[in-house]
């Protein structure tokens, strides 16, 4: 928010939570905006963590897309675009990742992903991802979180998609009022959500108003505690 890019210092605010999973959007790779920095593989470093990397967007060598970090075992399931839609111009390409993750005797699928700012596009995009290409499925069985920036309030239909095959973790919890993560300066909008299965067990959200998660970033972090059952 003081027109600096220091990924130490999201690594910083992440770091103090001590998180097991991380899912990240708006990565630059290679980007001469950003110092050609792997800002994916830069925070991974700084955290003891693996991850992978999807680029949503390639211009020649730069990428720009999402990540998921764990230091637990895990292993790539997919990763690739979602729909978008013709005729509007200045929409950047969306899409998604999925990572199976070991806890314990469970493995839990994770998908992380970031959709567009057209609803049409959203709704869309909600669309594939209820689809049998990622939550449908056949392989996405048992435990599953889906999580990410879908720039779609709870009142949308992009977001009711979702509801009727996960469960909204805040809601699971009855927060009042609810957890809110944009803009992190003045935080008043939920568009930042995380969704899970029956065996996910939400034990507690918030997000971290500390001053430099307010500075570092134009979302302040949503961090999730669960169990996994069977873990």
């Amino acid at each position: 928010m003081d027109r600096r890019v220091d990924v130490a210092r999201i690594a910083g605010v992440i770091a103090e939570h001590e998180p097991d999973i991380v899912c990240l959007q708006e990565l630059d790779v290679g980007r001469a905006r950003t110092g050609f920095v792997d800002q994916a593989s830069s925070i991974a470093k700084q955290l003891s963590m693996t991850f992978h990397f999807h680029a949503a967007m390639q211009v020649e060598a730069e990428l720009y897309g999402d990540a998921i970090l764990t230091h637990l075992p895990e292993r790539l399931v997919r990763s690739g675009p979602l729909p978008s839609v013709r005729g509007v111009p200045g929409l950047e390409p969306r899409g998604a990742l999925w990572v199976e993750i070991e806890i314990g005797a469970a493995k839990l699928n994770v998908f992380n992903t970031h959709l567009g700012l057209v609803p049409r596009e959203q709704r869309l995009q909600a669309a594939a991802l209820v689809g049998d290409q990622w939550l449908g499925h056949p392989d996405c069985t048992g435990p599953t979180l889906l999580t990410g920036d879908f720039n779609a309030t709870s009142v949308t239909r992009p977001y009711q998609t979702l509801v009727r095959k996960l469960a909204d973790c805040q809601r699971t919890l009855g927060l009042k009022p609810s957890v809110k993560t944009f803009p992190s300066s003045f935080p008043a909008i939920r568009i930042d959500h995380c969704f899970t299965s029956p065996e996910v067990v939400v034990t507690g959200v918030k997000a971290p108003f500390s001053p430099l998660a307010r500075m570092a970033s134009d979302h302040l972090p949503l961090i999730v505690d669960f169990e996994v059952r069977g873990a």
